[in-house]
């Protein structure tokens, strides 16, 4: 077990190698009043039951669960078992549901306790630390949300033998953006043959934490834990959430790299690495050629954006994000084209 302390707008603990079940039980016996928000499926699965202080929702998966109308309707279930600011909500499931968890508890009552039991990998280094909360509006991804942090994050890396094989390799593409942002060990991990989960997790966690201490509310600094999303969030949406969201980031890395090389000089080798260790995880490195004018409109929409400008984080080298900001509209197209298919 290893513990990581976050610095942000309250303290927390996260706990990598957590038995989850065992984390609810003492988290309900904190509060009067406990609500799980979780995946129905995940419910079944796990064979979680309501019990006396405990309330369970069930949820669509994945990302058909961040809109209103579910959010809606976990409002509506904390109104009906009268859930009051000294109560708590837990979200167990995946990256989609620690943020509507997070994001329903920074709304109801003007703020109430969460904690985070992430089951996925993506989850585990990335959606549930940080306090980024939220749920998707119809013109784009997160973009209505709330920066509020968790009282606590429990790993359980048991969950992960669970996982489909594209769901983990579709987390491994955020600790190897960990790794090209900061810390160079991880790239080394990711190649090999048995890949110890432990050590990517907590290594990968320490990064996000040492970011957000510095910039919790993303001013400036903590825009390095972007690299390869602006055009991912582009690409997942353009996809319909076909492609997972660690997938669409995979490809955002390639294209941040190739643009990297372009303006900044990004050594050859470095870009291949992008290539070869997301390849390796059996991960997209290339988007349709034909889907760029798509993309250039859902670009223009991120909530990155500042006064019209599209603005990417680039590397000068591993471990060096450099700001890439009003890049011509000439070079973005040029690059997209290198990793086309």
């Amino acid at each position: 077990m290893k513990i990581i302390e976050i610095v942000a707008d309250r303290n927390y603990r996260v706990v990598v190698g957590a038995n989850a079940l065992d984390e609810i039980k003492a988290i309900t016996a904190l509060h009067r009043r406990v609500l799980l928000i979780a995946p129905s499926n995940l419910i079944k699965s796990f064979k979680i039951k309501e019990s006396k202080n405990l309330s369970i929702i069930g949820t669509p998966s994945g990302e058909s669960q961040k809109n209103i109308r579910v959010l809606e309707s976990v409002w509506r279930k904390c109104s009906a078992i009268g859930l009051e600011r000294s109560d708590a909500i837990i979200g167990f499931g995946g990256g989609a549901t620690t943020d509507l968890a997070g994001f329903a508890a920074a709304t109801w009552l003007r703020g109430v306790d969460w904690y985070a039991i992430p089951t996925s990998l993506a989850g585990m280094v990335d959606a549930a630390i940080g306090g980024k909360t939220g749920i998707n509006a119809q013109s784009g991804k997160n973009l209505i949300g709330s920066f509020y942090s968790p009282s606590g994050v429990f790993i359980d890396i048991k969950y992960l033998s669970k996982l489909p094989n594209r769901d983990l390799s579709a987390g491994l593409a955020e600790v190897i953006k960990c790794g090209f942002i900061s810390d160079y060990k991880i790239l080394n991990l990711v190649q090999d043959d048995v890949l110890d989960f432990e050590k990517l997790i907590s290594r990968a966690v320490k990064v996000k934490a040492n970011v957000v201490a510095k910039d919790f509310k993303e001013s400036r600094i903590r825009e390095v834990l972007n690299y390869g999303h602006t055009l991912g969030h582009a690409i997942e949406k353009d996809s319909k959430y076909k492609l997972r969201h660690g997938e669409a980031v995979s490809i955002g890395m390639v294209y941040a790299a190739e643009l990297s090389r372009e303006l900044l000089g990004l050594a050859d080798e470095i870009v291949e690495l992008h290539r070869v260790l997301l390849g390796n995880l059996n991960l997209p490195t290339s988007y349709p050629k034909s889907r760029w004018s798509s993309l250039v409109d859902l670009l223009l929409k991120d909530k990155k954006v500042k006064q019209g400008k599209v603005r990417f984080i680039g590397l000068s080298k591993i471990g060096k994000p450099v700001w890439l900001e009003d890049v011509p509209s000439s070079t973005l197209t040029k690059v997209y084209e290198r990793i086309t298919k």
